[in-house]
């Protein structure tokens, strides 16, 4: 089955990626307007059409958005969730006519879930909007693990993403840049913290676990998620993510999500030799 995944942007002011599966499109959350998640996909050669399903992993406003919301009504498609979600969301008027029209389909953690040829399992992880939820998804052929908005690791989200053949992993922040920053104290306090979001070292750290315990063989890519405007940089957090993956496999590729543009697609399940990659490699552009 061909596969790719593409993160169509992400950041603090927009989350949303697009798996695609022998035509099957999920967006794993949509946290912008319709017509903006529609010119992001106009850029990859796709649009509303090619999706299928959408899978929330929190209800923080920029993983999802009210229009976006209307639009999955428009066009039937349903949106899966945890049932704790929906506390959140049923304060909002998009609500209602997603539930009116039987469009909310519930998952469980640790409880494995058919989206079309994918099959889906998710964690919950330490994060200040409570459930956030980490995934898996997989057929025969490859596994993509997501992991974004997460202030801590542990040895469970270690297991789940055993064996991808990529990874889409929160670098957020540089904690001396956090700390120096004019934030206000209880928001840098908050980010640092274990509900908070991943630095560049604990990402790190992440993939090195992963290497560590064998966990790493078929892994491709790394794709960086959720960098801070205000408190990162692409060039730091790809330092970072280049001297981890020279230490444990210099083959990976590492790519960096932008704000404000697609990723390349990323093809998920092709039997091709790991490329090499250059030890000095290009930063991607600031945003």
């Amino acid at each position: 089955m061909a596969a790719r995944i593409t993160v169509l942007g992400s950041g603090s002011s927009g989350n949303c990626s697009l798996l695609e599966c022998d035509g099957f499109g999920i967006l794993i959350d949509c946290g912008f307007s319709q017509r903006e998640i529609a010119n992001r996909l106009q850029a990859i050669g796709r649009n509303w059409s090619h999706v299928k399903a959408v899978v929330l992993t929190h209800t923080h406003g920029d993983h999802w958005n009210k229009f976006a919301l209307q639009q999955l009504r428009t066009q039937s498609i349903p949106l899966y969730l945890h049932p704790l979600h929906r506390r959140d969301l049923s304060q909002h008027e998009a609500y209602a006519p997603l539930h009116l029209a039987g469009l909310l389909r519930e998952y469980q953690p640790g409880v494995a879930f058919d989206l079309g040829p994918v099959r889906a399992n998710s964690m919950r992880v330490c994060h200040d909007s409570e459930p956030t939820l980490a995934f898996r998804f997989e057929t025969e052929a490859w596994a993509y693990g997501h992991a974004s908005d997460l202030g801590c690791v542990d040895e469970h989200l270690i297991d789940m993403l055993h064996g991808v053949d990529a990874l889409g992993l929160e670098f957020n922040h540089d904690v001396p840049m956090q700390r120096k920053s004019r934030r206000p104290r209880f928001l840098v306090e908050r980010v640092l913290s274990d509900d908070g979001h991943l630095s560049n070292e604990q990402a790190v750290d992440l993939l090195g676990a992963l290497y560590q315990s064998d966990g790493a063989k078929k892994l491709r890519h790394v794709i960086q998620l959720h960098l801070s405007r205000e408190c990162n940089t692409p060039e730091l957090a790809r330092r970072a993510g280049l001297e981890a993956l020279e230490r444990h496999s210099a083959q990976t590729k590492l790519i960096t999500s932008q704000q404000a543009l697609p990723t390349n697609p990323v093809e998920l399940g092709v039997d091709l030799p790991m490329p090499k990659r250059k030890a000095a490699a290009v930063a991607a552009t600031p945003f």
